[in-house]
C-alpha cells in the first residue's frame, strides 16, 4: 500500500469472536503492509475476569490499557513516520468501550482520566474496517475457537458489546473513516471473492488504485 507513498492506518474493530485478526493477517499480506496484533494472552486478570466480571473488572482493564497503549504508542507513529503502512486487529479508543461497561463510580472516572492522559499520544486510524455479526454467530465463533478462558463467556455480555460498538460507531466523527461490513454471511477465508469485496472498499475509501467508484443508484 505505498501507492503515492502515502501511508495509512487502518484498524480492523468489532465484538469478541467476529474474526478482526484472520482478516487483518489478510489484509496484511494483500496489501503489503505491516502488521500489529493485540497481545491479550498476556494479562494475567483475563482468566479470573471472565470467572467474576465485577471483582476483576477494573484489574483487566487498567492493564490493557497500558499494555495497549504502550503496544501502539511504540509501534505505530515509527511504521508511519518510515512511509509504512500498518494494519492493526483493534483501536486504541477500544478500550474506553470495553471499561464503560464493565467498571462503574469512582473506578470508571480514574480509568478514564488515564485514558485520556494516553489517548493523547496515539494517532487515530485513517480508516477502521468494522465487523458485524448477530450474536448467535458471535457466540458459534467463540465456542468454535474454545480459548479457555471464554468457555464461560456470557450471551448477554457479548449482546452488550455488540450494542455498545454500534453506539459508538454510530458517533459523526466515524462517518468519513469507517467501512461496516456484515459478516454473518461471510468468510474471506475460504471465499476469495469475500476477500475481494473487503480490499475493494477499503481500496475506494482510502482512493488507491486499482478500484472503480461506486456508482449511485
Amino acid at each position: 500500500m505505498d501507492e503515492k507513498n502515502q501511508a495509512y492506518y487502518i484498524a480492523i474493530e468489532g465484538v469478541i469472536g467476529v474474526g478482526k485478526t484472520t482478516l487483518a493477517r489478510m489484509l496484511r499480506d494483500t496489501f503489503n503492509t505491516e502488521l500489529l496484533l493485540e497481545v491479550f494472552e498476556e494479562n494475567p486478570f483475563l482468566s479470573d475476569f471472565y470467572g467474576d466480571r465485577a471483582r476483576y473488572a477494573f484489574q483487566t482493564q487498567i492493564f490493557f490499557l497500558l499494555s495497549r497503549y504502550h503496544q501502539q504508542n511504540k509501534v505505530i507513529p515509527g511504521v508511519l513516520a518510515a512511509g509504512k503502512s500498518i494494519f492493526s486487529d483493534y483501536t486504541f479508543d477500544k478500550d474506553s468501550l470495553f471499561a464503560s461497561i464493565n467498571i462503574t463510580g469512582d473506578e470508571l472516572a480514574m480509568y478514564y482520566r488515564v485514558h485520556e492522559a494516553l489517548a493523547e499520544k496515539i494517532p487515530q486510524p485513517d480508516l477502521v474496517v468494522y465487523l458485524r455479526a448477530s450474536v448467535e454467530t458471535l457466540m458459534q465463533r467463540i465456542r468454535g475457537r474454545d480459548r479457555y478462558y471464554e468457555r464461560n463467556m456470557e450471551t448477554a455480555y457479548i449482546a452488550q458489546l455488540a450494542e455498545a460498538y454500534d453506539t459508538f460507531f454510530s458517533r459523526p466523527e466515524w462517518k468519513d473513516r469507517l467501512i461496516v461490513i456484515e459478516t454473518d454471511h461471510l468468510n474471506p477465508i475460504t471465499n476469495a471473492e469475500d476477500l475481494n469485496s473487503i480490499v475493494t472498499r477499503i481500496r475506494q475509501s482510502l482512493h488507491l488504485e486499482p478500484y472503480q467508484q461506486t456508482l449511485p443508484l
